[in-house]
């Protein structure tokens, strides 16, 4: 049996689910912001798409997707991303969503044994963690720093960088929501140019902004910028969960240096987990349309905008640079924290500790909870609302 799976942690929401049961919560509906799955409602548009190509079922997909829909994806990241020079035959891959493919790539890879081939942010994605595990290495772990949210490069050894053979970004991040200035990303790909690794940038809250003026940079974007149009070491990880509130199709891409793309196409052939042709129909669809975007950032503002202003009196609280998350400070210990919330006001937050590890006698995710602002307007104004009430009681 793969040792890996002795050091697989408990996913968060199954320690969630464990620190609550048996607490009898306020005698009002539940509202919950513990779980990053978009309720906005699904672009008709896609739907259509969907509904029309039902018969796509009675065809195998191809491991390497669509030309139409790598196309559709290269033109998306070209727009995005300034990065016209993407060959749809080379740099691109549709894959079944971003945690499916996080995952993949360090199988893809990682050298078995020893320690320390893969770095990764904390607090992280819990993916990047077992990914680490199951492909034979022990994560090393990079946490924020208190003041900006953002990892702290600086903090990694000369050997660390040499030893390293994946390194996980997650930007914009979760769960602060802080965004990679395209001067570290530049500084990111130097190293990996260095020290020959591989930097996994995940980008799937990169389309959850405030200002459509001023969208986070991507590591594709950054590299093209510094005249690395060959993309060497750099993979991008997009999804439509998020973007356009298709969680449940399961669809992605990763696109970057072609060597690696090719290696990539080779282990998900063997895989076996090609997107089924309906659902790249649809993702054409969805990566060819804007306004469904632009829609949903505005709704995102709206709760921002909304619910920011109630809960700051209370906690230490700001709208992030990207996503759709908070991540206050809390005034006592976050578990403790979220299973008063739940017994005073039936509102569900995660604790942060559990989406971070401690490092040097320190967890950067205590006294910190996630809240997902996912529900509709009227729910979070109301979650907010009843934290307020919850808080006044005092602890």
């Amino acid at each position: 049996m793969n040792p890996g799976l002795e050091l697989l942690q408990p996913y968060p929401f199954e320690r969630l689910n464990a620190l609550t049961t048996g607490i009898t919560s306020a005698d009002v509906t539940r509202i919950s912001l513990t779980i990053g799955e978009p309720q906005h409602a699904a672009p008709a548009i896609v739907l259509d798409t969907l509904r029309e190509q039902l018969e796509a079922v009675q065809r195998y997909p191809n491991t390497r997707g669509l030309a139409e829909l790598r196309q559709c994806i290269a033109q998306w990241l070209a727009r995005r991303f300034g990065t016209p020079e993407l060959d749809p035959e080379r740099h691109v891959l549709p894959v079944n969503g971003t945690r499916e493919a996080l995952f993949a790539i360090a199988q893809t890879l990682i050298t078995p044994g020893g320690e320390g081939r893969v770095i990764c942010p904390n607090p992280f994605y819990q993916i990047y963690e077992g990914a680490a595990f199951l492909a034979g290495t022990t994560p090393r772990f990079l946490s924020n720093t208190p003041d900006d949210n953002r990892p702290d490069f600086t903090a990694v050894s000369e050997d660390d960088w040499q030893r390293c053979e994946l390194l996980y970004i997650c930007n914009p991040g979760n769960p602060s929501g802080a965004v990679l200035s395209i001067e570290q990303l530049q500084g990111l790909i130097d190293l990996a140019e260095q020290h020959d690794f591989v930097i996994a940038s995940d980008e799937c809250y990169s389309e959850i902004y405030p200002d459509d003026r001023c969208p986070p940079t991507g590591l594709l974007e950054a590299a093209a910028k510094m005249g690395h149009s060959h993309y060497r070491n750099c993979l991008v990880f997009h999804s439509l969960s998020k973007r356009s509130n298709i969680p449940g199709l399961r669809s992605g891409f990763v696109a970057g240096d072609p060597d690696l793309i090719a290696r990539f196409s080779r282990y998900r052939t063997y895989h076996g987990c090609a997107m089924p042709l309906h659902h790249q129909l649809a993702s054409i669809t969805a990566w060819s349309d804007e306004q469904h975007v632009q829609e949903n950032r505005q709704r995102y503002r709206d709760k921002f905008a909304a619910v920011v202003p109630l809960l700051k009196p209370w906690l230490d609280v700001a709208p992030p640079e990207a996503g759709f998350y908070l991540w206050p400070h809390t005034p006592i210990d976050d578990e403790r924290f979220a299973i008063e919330l739940l017994k005073r006001a039936n509102v569900a937050v995660l604790p942060g500790r559990y989406l971070a590890r401690e490092v040097d006698g320190h967890n950067p995710g205590f006294n910190r909870v996630r809240m997902a602002l996912v529900a509709d307007l009227n729910d979070c104004v109301t979650a907010a609302e009843r934290i307020v009430e919850a808080m006044k009681q005092g602890w």
